[in-house]
């Protein structure tokens, strides 16, 4: 039997690129769909615009800003959710000095220097070291370039407005999983445990010799965790 369709949803100035490996891989056995959070200010405006165009029912994977996004949808539309996978993500809202952070990349991408904040948001320290560190950066700054800078400012306005997750993460009644890279210095490990241990079922899985992007870094062992959390069966003991 075929089994539910996934919904990947990629992070911050990020296309379906981010996902190739899991989508090649995952859609030899599924139907496989990214989903843009291209469009609206908001969060909850974001969701509403994909909401409409994805099946009734479908797992759910997303990494970072598409992680935010997921833990949207979680809290409109959980009947439509059969398992949640949440990567390198932040349940959290922004306080009054992160949310400001935004500011300068808003302004930047304003006035045509999008490269630039593209660098600076994705920094090298975010991912483990090692020698595909640079390929790795290139692409980011690649998609970045593709979404340009429009989709830049939306993204970060409305990152800075999110609302705090962790009561959605609590009342989650589907199978997670809860992934980061060991080296992740944008979203911890730490912050992965916290948010494990808010969902009833949640499942951990720290990627070794990986940062901040994972499905990239180390795409095997990532593509691995998430073919495993599609196996879980739907009724949790």
């Amino acid at each position: 039997m075929m089994q539910e369709p996934i919904v990947f949803l990629p992070g911050m100035m990020c296309d379906a690129r981010l996902y190739a490996h899991q989508l090649t891989e995952l859609g030899k056995d599924h139907p496989v769909m990214v989903a843009p959070i291209t469009h609206g200010e908001r969060i909850s405006d974001i969701v509403s615009s994909i909401l409409p165009n994805l099946p009734a029912k479908f797992a759910l994977a997303g990494l970072s800003m598409g992680g935010i996004v997921a833990m949207e949808i979680l809290r409109k539309a959980p009947e439509r959710i059969t398992r949640i996978a949440l990567m390198d993500t932040n349940p959290l809202a922004e306080t009054p000095a992160s949310a400001a952070t935004y500011e300068p990349m808003i302004v930047g991408a304003r006035s045509g220097r999008l490269d630039e904040v593209l660098a600076g948001f994705m920094r090298p320290e975010y991912l483990a070291p090692g020698l595909q560190r640079n390929e790795i950066l290139a692409l980011v700054q690649d998609m970045g370039r593709n979404l340009g800078a429009d989709v830049l400012i939306r993204q970060a306005r409305a990152l800075q407005r999110r609302a705090d997750q962790q009561g959605v993460l609590r009342r989650c009644k589907c199978p997670a999983l809860v992934l980061c890279g060991e080296y992740d210095g944008l979203t911890p490990p730490k912050r992965h445990s916290f948010m494990a241990e808010l969902i009833p079922y949640a499942r951990l899985e720290v990627i070794k010799e990986a940062g901040h992007l994972p499905v990239l870094e180390q795409p095997e062992a990532t593509t691995a965790a998430l073919r495993a959390w599609m196996q879980q069966p739907l009724v949790l003991q």
